[in-house]
């Protein structure tokens, strides 16, 4: 496995929390999260956290509006294990999802919003790396409905959000927040269902991201998407249940660009991902506690081995940011570009060591 993805100042103001995927078991819930955290449904009660004042009738109705808007784009899909949500991409009946919506299957069952029929759907590509795949409707169904995606650019903190998906196999469900936070760098846990995955630039949200909510919608009160629901917070101080009112949805520009290039090439061609071309695993020091990622491989020409980097070299650091595991390693490089130089900080034979490594690509 490429240890990969990027440098992050959030990371430190997640602890203790971690993040759960929220795909919903048949017959359980979301794999690591405990019961479903409270919130708020979208209601006709007035302004939400955060948001400009508005009258109550009229924020009412652009609720409203948003949820006429934008529902019918919204999916249930069932695995043989588990439900999840998706969004109808185009017209062509390409629907987005989460990798671990779709986990390792190939065939799925889609209930659609343009009838109570279920429609039935293959496997596109999934990347895992990101957490996003793309499935598509065996037979596209007449009024099919794409969703409206947003430009990046306009998303900003307090922004009202809602969230639309099948949260405990409930499907069309809203719950409604603010967007708390961008650009914040989480790791999914791989227990569960889960793919591993360090994801950047992740927009944080006080919506409720419950089980069977991941790979639906995160919309604006434009009707546009923003972000495709895929986390939910959870605090090892409450026995690992969900940590209310935090929640993390992939960003809309990272949706774009796997699902473009997964429907023009049939998989992701070009990840934007940096990485040090190596296989390594955590190891610990006298004490057990982990202490640095020991590199197992090194990818011939790779960015590593370019830097003189070799098989049983310890990487302790990467720019400022301490690396005791293979996660803090991800989340160290998750900002970072293939093509850039980083600082890479090492043990070989008991010596501490640097490197100056031009990273290469997951």
């Amino acid at each position: 496995m490429d240890a990969s993805s990027s440098r992050s100042r959030t990371r430190r103001l997640l602890t203790p929390l971690s993040a759960a995927v929220c795909a919903i078991a048949l017959a359980g819930g979301c794999s690591g999260a405990g019961p479903a955290a409270p919130a708020p449904e979208a209601s006709a009660s007035g302004t939400a956290q955060g948001s400009v004042k508005r009258a109550p009738d009229d924020l009412e109705a652009a609720y409203q509006k948003v949820i006429n808007d934008v529902l019918p784009s919204v999916v249930q899909i069932e695995a043989s294990e588990g439900l999840g949500s998706g969004v109808v991409y185009d017209g062509r009946g390409h629907i987005v999802t989460n990798a671990h919506v779709v986990g390792d299957e190939k065939k799925f069952k889609v209930s659609v919003a343009t009838g109570e029929e279920v429609v039935s759907a293959s496997l596109v590509s999934s990347y895992p790396e990101q957490d996003l795949a793309v499935i598509r409707l065996d037979d596209v169904p007449d009024g099919l409905r794409p969703a409206k995606f947003a430009d990046a650019g306009t998303v900003e903190v307090g922004q009202i959000v809602l969230a639309m998906g099948s949260p405990l196999g409930l499907s069309s469900s809203v719950t409604q927040g603010i967007v708390s936070a961008l650009g914040r760098t989480v790791s999914e846990s791989r227990s569960g269902g889960g793919t591993g995955a360090t994801i950047a630039n992740m927009v944080q949200t006080s919506a409720a991201i419950n089980p069977g909510n991941s790979g639906g919608a995160l919309v604006d009160l434009d009707s546009e998407v923003i972000g495709i629901p895929t986390l939910a917070a959870t605090d090892p101080q409450l026995g690992d249940g969900a940590a209310p009112g935090i929640g993390f949805a992939i960003p809309v520009s990272m949706v774009r660009t796997v699902a473009d290039q997964i429907i023009k090439d049939g998989k992701v061609t070009d990840s934007g991902r940096a990485a040090l071309n190596i296989t390594g695993r955590t190891v610990v020091d006298d004490d057990y506690r982990p202490a640095g990622v020991a590199l197992v491989s090194v990818e011939r020409g790779g960015a590593a081995d370019e830097a003189g980097l070799r098989p049983g070299d310890t990487i302790t650091g990467i720019g400022d940011d301490e690396v005791t595991t293979i996660t803090s390693l991800s989340e160290a490089l998750a900002n970072d570009r293939p093509g850039q130089k980083v600082r890479v900080t090492y043990t070989r034979d008991g010596s501490s060591r640097t490197a100056e490594v031009t990273l290469g690509e997951i």
